[in-house]
């Protein structure tokens, strides 16, 4: 089956909720640098579009098996290339600065097999939402390879860093049960009931108030390196400016009479 380029990552709008799809299910979802850029745009044009959640998926059978290694291993032995491998490596961190830039909140929803950059790309959505069939691997040390997307620094915070060791340099492949009970992911579900349960959980997000959902995601993703004092400070004025709008008094006014 042949896809267009530009459907190899698709996006769609409805509401307040977008939809950004890996879309090569016969190459398993492999990743390159044209990958890599439409990711990039496409979740630039979410974020353009004020997405207030994005829904983060793949066609197939497979999330990704991510890097493609025979389009990795032509990139780093053809001298004629080199420009393109170092496009290719720097485009890794350009997605995750991308995706932590974005003010909606992402959930990506895994399935099948999500290996290497495939995984560690993830990290920065909000939420991880896992199929039972979910098989995750780390195995760049093996391969000479190594991490990219903030990892280093975003797993050892999600899961600990004994935790992260584990996994990196062992690289060996975890079921979604081990990674729901280590917290790499919040929920399991079948597969079959995937794409239902990101729109439901889609769906409750976009119902809370949009202000100060953007706060708690910017605010969770840069408080942690921060003093106390800073991230009190920080807190008031997100508080006064929620408490200020229309919306919140919209709620509240519900709220009481539904006490009274």
């Amino acid at each position: 089956m042949n896809i267009a380029m530009e459907d190899i990552v698709l996006y769609e709008k409805q509401g307040d909720i977008g939809r950004i799809t890996l879309n090569k299910p016969d190459k398993r979802n492999t990743i390159t640098l044209d990958v890599l850029e439409l990711l990039i745009e496409k979740f630039n044009l979410s974020a353009e579009n004020r997405d207030v959640c994005v829904i983060y998926g793949a066609e197939g059978k497979h999330f990704t098996v991510g890097a493609d290694l025979k389009y990795g291993y032509e990139l780093l032995t053809n001298q004629g290339r080199m420009k393109e491998a170092v496009q290719f490596m720097e485009s890794w961190q350009i997605l995750t600065r991308t995706m932590i830039a974005h003010p909606g909140i992402i959930i990506a929803g895994l399935h099948g097999w999500v290996i290497g950059g495939g995984f560690e790309h993830t990290l920065f959505c909000d939420l991880r939402i896992a199929a039972d069939d979910t098989r995750i691997m780390l195995p760049e040390l093996g391969v000479g390879l190594f991490f990219s997307n903030a990892s280093t620094k975003l797993l050892p915070r999600i899961i600990g860093e004994a935790r992260a060791k584990e996994l990196m340099i062992l690289g060996e492949e975890i079921s979604a049960e081990d990674a729901f009970r280590i917290g790499l992911v919040n929920k399991i579900c079948k597969v079959s009931s995937l794409n239902r349960i990101l729109s439901k959980t889609a769906n409750m997000i976009v119902s809370k108030d949009h202000l100060a959902l953007k706060y708690t995601k910017s605010f969770i993703n840069e408080n942690q390196d921060l003093s106390i004092e800073s991230v009190l400070a920080r807190e008031s004025i997100a508080m006064i400016m929620t408490g200020k709008s229309e919306n919140l008094r919209e709620r509240l006014e519900k709220f009481v009479k539904k006490e009274r």
